[in-house]
């Protein structure tokens, strides 16, 4: 191995308290779960190109990123643990477009963001997923939701940032024990969620919440599948999100991106579960774990940890 793989392996050995961990029991997972993904690098993609560098300097550790469904070419951001419960909105020049604080929110650990529908016919929803977990025993995960906030109010600065609506707490828990987890997806039509965990040398599981959610008490997601992940180090998933199309999903890792496409737009969502993951060149990213489309679903944008914030991007031919 070279010593870039072996640093990359060090680096994830530090991120998830289990090595290998073997999400694909057969008595949980229906057969097609475990369909081997094909080793393939996709002629899909063009070659990455970075659109900007964040301007916001609050922003160090980039760990999630959502396209606005309100205002096409802006994004939403937010730090990975360290933070409070701040969210930042930013557009592909790299200028900040706002900050807010999460209302109800605390942050322990978060991994991911995603936009999609909620309780209100029209109104777009952002979901922040508090479910990092390094040493794998948190009893449980948490994933906010809060209204799209609208730009217009949003403070220029971290320490005067405007306050969201209150947001509404989802608990859940796995139905095999803990796990990290690094990727939260929200179907763009349905509002379902799916969590997919970090694992290294091993195929991440899928775990589904079908909306309407419940506020209050904890619920059990459902284990639904597992990925086979085309990487040398497995299933080191830092990022997700699925198109707003409906069409596809996109993963990222520390090294490289990966994407699935649904064989045919009638297919039921959960199909592309069993659909090949190909491997998409994402450009030199630090330390990865943000991934998210366009507003067309023709385009994937990442961010990197670090400061300054790069946003990079790769586009469908």
């Amino acid at each position: 191995m070279t010593l870039s793989i072996l640093w990359l392996l060090f680096l994830s050995a530090l991120g998830s308290s289990q090595l290998i961990r073997n999400h694909s029991s057969k008595a949980l997972l229906p057969a097609a779960s475990t369909q081997k993904a094909k080793r393939v690098t996709t002629g899909d993609y063009g070659t990455p190109t970075q659109l900007s560098i964040f301007k916001d300097k609050s922003v160090k550790e980039s760990s999630g990123i959502a396209a606005s469904r309100t205002v096409p070419g802006v994004y939403w951001t937010h730090n990975d643990s360290g933070d409070g419960p701040f969210i930042y909105a930013f557009d592909t020049r790299g200028n900040s477009r706002g900050v807010w604080r999460v209302t109800g929110a605390t942050a322990t650990d978060w991994e991911d963001i995603a936009a999609g529908p909620g309780p209100k016919p029209g109104v777009s929803y952002l979901y922040i997923g508090d479910i990092g977990d390094n040493q794998s025993k948190r009893p449980e995960i948490v994933i906010y939701r809060v209204p799209e906030p609208d730009l217009k109010t949003g403070a220029r600065a971290k320490s005067k940032a405007t306050p969201t609506a209150q947001a509404e707490t989802f608990r859940f828990r796995y139905p095999d024990g803990s796990h990290d987890a690094e990727a939260l997806l929200v179907h763009p039509r349905t509002g379902n969620l799916y969590v997919v965990t970090k694992i290294l040398l091993g195929n991440p599981g899928i775990y589904e919440a079908k909306a309407p959610l419940t506020a209050g008490g904890t619920s059990t997601l459902n284990l639904i599948g597992t990925l086979s992940v085309p990487s040398l180090l497995g299933g080191i998933i830092t990022g997700g999100a699925i198109s707003p199309d409906g069409r596809r999903v996109a993963f990222c890792d520390y090294m490289q991106g990966y994407e699935a496409v649904l064989e045919n737009a009638s297919s039921a969502f959960n199909a592309i579960w069993k659909r090949p993951l190909v491997s998409i060149s994402l450009g030199k990213r630090a330390q990865g774990e943000a991934i998210t489309y366009r507003l067309d679903s023709k385009a994937l944008l990442m961010t990197s940890e670090g400061s300054p914030m790069p946003l990079l991007q790769v586009v469908r031919k």
